[in-house]
């Protein structure tokens, strides 16, 4: 049986390489025993490690602020995404400055 899964997209905000954090999904028999949080760190740890500057996803900020993602005011998502549920992370500090607009489909 699948426990526990993880995705990442890679999109564009302002022509920045940014990565799209989701789906995470944790079979209902195994919720509780932190198989997301741990799915979610070491995840953030590996994208940092292959150069990744920043992760977006869209979620519950209380849920996501312990992992240290934080609303990111003028970037947008396709309706009906609720802005205040757009929520970034810098893996690098300060990778979030400046880059506003539209969440755009990958282009290599």
């Amino acid at each position: 049986m699948l426990a526990a899964v993880i995705r990442f997209w890679p999109v564009r905000v302002a022509g920045r390489e940014v990565l799209l954090l989701g789906p995470v999904a944790v079979h209902p028999t195994r919720q509780g025993e932190g198989l997301g949080g741990y799915l979610i760190y070491e995840s953030l740890a590996e994208a940092r490690r292959l150069g990744w500057a920043r992760v977006l996803l869209v979620g519950d900020a209380p849920y996501y602020r312990r992992f240290g993602f934080c609303k990111r005011e003028g970037v947008v998502m396709p309706p009906p995404t609720n802005p205040d549920r757009v929520l970034g992370y810098e893996l690098i500090p300060g990778a979030w400055e400046g880059v506003t607009g539209e969440v755009e489909k990958w282009t290599p």
